[in-house]
């Protein structure tokens, strides 16, 4: 099934939670802004649910060995081991998806600023996003988000239908966490990074085998078309 692509949009496919995908939007709105192309390329996020997909919450082993490569790739996002109790550790992030989800409603720009804002409180603030009134705490400090709606929205569970068919409709066509589909036919999964699992995955370690986060500029250009 096709993936529908608007013009001055990229699709991506992600999971709030995952390390990879935090890496990838991270770099993709600084070389968005480098290019002067905010308002000209917008992210349309959609779902890989992982812990779906994995059938396992959201493993604090597989986080606690990834964030030491991830945060190498990426040092100015601020990452952080969980700082917090081991038990407001959050283990599902589907509730917190569903409020990216919930947020592009309101616009793409809330969806985008929602998301990463969600992704700091995780990685770098340690707060436990799967619950509501976190959610709707990170989404208060968002100009673009309306936090009154989101919370209405997610009380009545409106934006979790959609979400959920869009990952279930292109389950098979995602390869994983980061996707990005662009306008013009093409798609990348992790754009510039190429990595191996040392050992398995929560006893064992990712090794990055090569990074090009100068790719990113070029996906920029072409998404803009």
């Amino acid at each position: 099934m096709t993936i529908d692509v608007q013009p001055g949009t990229v699709v991506v496919f992600t999971d709030v939670v995952c390390g990879w995908s935090t890496v990838a939007l991270h770099r993709f709105y600084a070389a968005r802004e480098k290019a002067g192309l905010t308002d000209a390329v917008r992210v349309d996020h959609q779902l890989f649910l992982l812990e779906d997909v994995n059938e396992f919450p959201i493993p604090k082993r597989f986080l606690d060995s990834e964030i030491p490569v991830v945060g190498a790739l990426a040092p100015e996002f601020g990452w952080k081991p969980w700082q917090g109790d081991a038990s407001t550790w959050p283990i599902t992030s589907l509730l917190t998806n569903e409020a990216v989800h919930a947020a592009k409603r309101q616009s793409l720009p809330a969806a985008e600023q929602l998301d990463m804002a969600l992704r700091h409180a995780f990685f770098t603030d340690s707060r436990p996003v799967s619950l509501l009134h976190e959610i709707i705490r990170v989404a208060q400090r968002c100009p673009d988000v309306d936090a009154g709606a989101l919370r209405r929205d997610l009380e009545d569970g409106t934006a979790r239908a959609e979400m959920m068919r869009g990952y279930r409709r292109h389950r098979e066509e995602v390869q994983g966490s980061p996707h990005f589909f662009l306008a013009d036919g093409s798609d990348v999964h992790n754009p510039g990074i190429e990595l191996h699992w040392v050992g398995e995955p929560g006893s064992g370690f990712p090794v990055v085998d090569s990074d090009d986060p100068a790719g990113m500029e070029q996906l920029v250009k072409r998404a803009s078309g």
